[in-house]
């Protein structure tokens, strides 16, 4: 069973080693957690990707290549994403386990240092980072946002939550928007570098095979000589209503998207969360779900149809691809299965095939350190830090009627469409 070891290394800091010698390699991921403003979101998305590209020790591509290439071919990854309300800027780094390295290298020790030198000793010249990271992390990210509108399925649903959450935080984009990130200047970036150290909320993971310690003492001596006062990040959990918003979207689209959100006042913090986990893959969350097999399967009113839980929001979507003549009938077809939910019409077949799938994916969750590192960020905000064999025997000893009272609390809250154009191919 792997180790888990928790410690606070300052004002607003916590610090997760998780040791597994079944791991070959270790991770090391360091997160910023600060509250989502639209007037600074697209700026502070921007630091984790300038920060790892390069430090004032290792100041060029050429310096950082070699001494990744020196530490066996360890990599540093950048990444912007949201949470709830808050925006979480990560920067992560992976390498081979201490006990492979063939001159007893401490490559853990090694890497965490290289981490602390982007992080607190970044390459800045004359009070602005480079102009060509610069230039080029700011057409990067514009790439990025191209991807996801290119992807209409994830476009679709990025769509709905931004129509259920419009006067909430948890509705501005990840890397603050595209007009945003086009009005960035150079002078931006350094005291919004400065802020994440001063303000954030910072969760600091070790996985894998390495030692906790030889991580840990590093960034704590690196933290110590910073003055900090974090920011608090709430989320906003409203309670459902009677209103119903709806978006309907013309594009060039073969295929169209339907996705509908529900809002429920219950998320990670609630006693309430492992039946609603479970309801939703009853409900949506797997290939035995009612709407896989109903809307889907039996009445073949789309080409996909399920749902997902945000734990934080206590929102659920459910996606379909639907043709436009089905619309109608594909939503109504899901408001059915929703009522079945509510009504009690469970089968205890039902039930035990939707926790079955859930164990296997928590069980499958502890085979990937990237998948154990997006789980314990995802963790921050819960009441207790538990592992993924906690959460599958509490998902284990969930009944029935648990799941229809929780399925009872859930209303519609946003309906978004992306329709073909008269111009679109059928």
């Amino acid at each position: 069973m792997p180790e888990l070891e928790q410690t606070a290394l300052g004002n607003g800091i916590r610090f997760l080693g998780v040791r597994d010698p079944k791991f070959k390699t270790f991770r090391i991921s360091v997160n910023f957690f600060l509250p989502m403003k639209k007037n600074r979101a697209a700026a502070m998305a921007m630091i984790p990707f300038l920060l790892s590209r390069a430090s004032r020790k290792y100041p060029d591509f050429s310096a950082m290549s070699k001494k990744m290439a020196d530490l066996y071919g360890a990599v540093v990854t950048a990444e912007a994403s949201k949470l709830g309300d808050a925006q979480v800027l990560t920067l992560s780094a992976a390498g081979i386990s201490d006990r492979y390295a063939l001159s007893q290298e401490k490559i853990s020790h090694e890497l965490a240092n290289v981490l602390c030198g982007m992080i607190f000793d970044p390459l800045i010249e004359n009070g602005l980072f480079p102009k060509d990271g610069f230039e080029q992390e700011k057409r990067q990210s514009l790439e990025r946002m191209d991807a996801e509108y290119n992807d209409k399925r994830t476009y679709a649903l990025l769509q709905c939550q931004k129509l259920m959450f419009s006067d909430e935080p948890a509705g501005i984009d990840r890397f603050g928007g595209r007009s945003a990130v086009e009005a960035l200047r150079p002078e931006e970036l350094v005291p919004a570098w400065k802020e994440i150290l001063h303000s954030s909320k910072i969760e600091l993971l070790s996985l894998g095979d390495c030692d906790p310690q030889a991580v840990c003492s590093g960034f704590q001596k690196a933290f110590s000589g910073i003055h900090r006062e974090p920011e608090t990040c709430d989320t906003i959990v409203k309670a459902p209503s009677e209103e119903v918003l709806e978006k309907t979207e013309k594009q060039n689209v073969a295929q169209g998207k339907l996705v509908m959100g529900f809002r429920s006042a219950i998320n990670l913090q609630s006693l309430e969360w492992p039946a609603m986990a479970l309801m939703n893959t009853v409900f949506g969350g797997s290939p035995s779900s009612k709407l896989f097999l109903n809307v889907r399967e039996k009445l073949s009113l789309c080409y996909y149809c399920s749902s997902l839980f945000d734990s934080m929001k206590g929102g659920m979507f459910v996606q379909s691809g639907v043709e436009t003549k089905n619309f109608e009938a594909a939503q109504s077809e899901i408001e059915h299965q929703m009522s079945e939910m509510k009504n009690g019409n469970i089968t205890e077949e039902e039930i035990s095939s939707a926790k079955l799938t859930m164990e296997n994916s928590y069980r499958t969750v502890m085979d990937s350190l990237w998948s154990l590192e997006n789980w314990y960020v995802g963790q921050t905000y819960a009441p207790k830090i538990k592992t993924p064999l906690e959460y599958a025997n509490q998902i284990s000893k969930v009944k029935s009627e648990e799941i229809v009272k929780v399925a009872q609390k859930i209303q519609p809250a946003a309906i978004y469409r992306l329709t073909s154009s008269e111009e679109a191919k059928s």
